[in-house]
């Protein structure tokens, strides 16, 4: 199936700062537990447009994401309609081909039923932010230098990443998520800001 979009991708996990599975490393922890958000600036599939709309994910890994048996949450942006619902659920299934969600629907032995809900997407450099319903919230803020206590900025170049080729780093100040087989809250750990391009067909 033919698709596209363009998106601000928003993502916190527990790993530290960076992230070291950007770097085909193990989770700091052993294992990966995060949440994602994407704001479709423009975006299709095929007829349908998805401008202006939001869709994110949670979900846990019990050890690195290549290895599989993750649970995976997917939420769609309750303002979309019918086909709009049915177009986001496909291409975050994997079900409509192409990267990243081919490659990461491969690492889920278990996809929870899709919620349609509202999603509060806040795009602001170091202070971004997005809400779940009431079941997801991530905020993020610039990381503390320890000694200055000044801001530390960073990016992550990754001219092969399949999710994005190019983030800001930022400390989560907030990363929670409550619902149904996910549980987890990760404050201080790894935050990433990027734009993404996707194409597939």
């Amino acid at each position: 199936m033919e698709w596209h979009w363009i998106a601000d991708y928003l993502q916190t996990c527990n790993c530290d700062y960076g992230c070291p599975c950007n770097f085909d490393a193990p989770p700091t922890t052993g294992f990966c537990e995060g949440t994602g958000v994407w704001h479709i600036r423009m975006g299709n599939l095929e007829s349908v447009k998805l401008d202006g709309l939001n869709c994110g994910f949670a979900a846990h890994w019990p050890k690195a994401i290549h290895l599989g048996g993750g649970t995976v949450a997917i939420y769609i942006d309750e303002r979309a309609n019918v086909a709009q619902r049915d177009a986001l659920i496909k291409i975050m299934s994997g079900q409509a081909g192409g990267a990243p969600f081919s490659i990461l629907a491969a690492t889920f032995s278990k996809i929870l039923d899709p919620v349609f809900v509202p999603m509060d997407v806040s795009v602001a450099g170091e202070h971004s932010s997005y809400k779940i319903g009431s079941v997801v919230r991530s905020v993020m803020e610039a990381i503390t230098n320890p000694v200055t206590k000044e801001p530390h900025f960073a990016d992550v170049d990754l001219p092969t990443g399949f999710i994005f080729t190019k983030a800001a780093v930022y400390n989560n100040k907030e990363c929670w998520v409550k619902d149904r087989d996910l549980n987890f809250n990760h404050p201080n750990k790894n935050a990433h800001l990027a734009v993404v391009n996707y194409n597939h067909g």
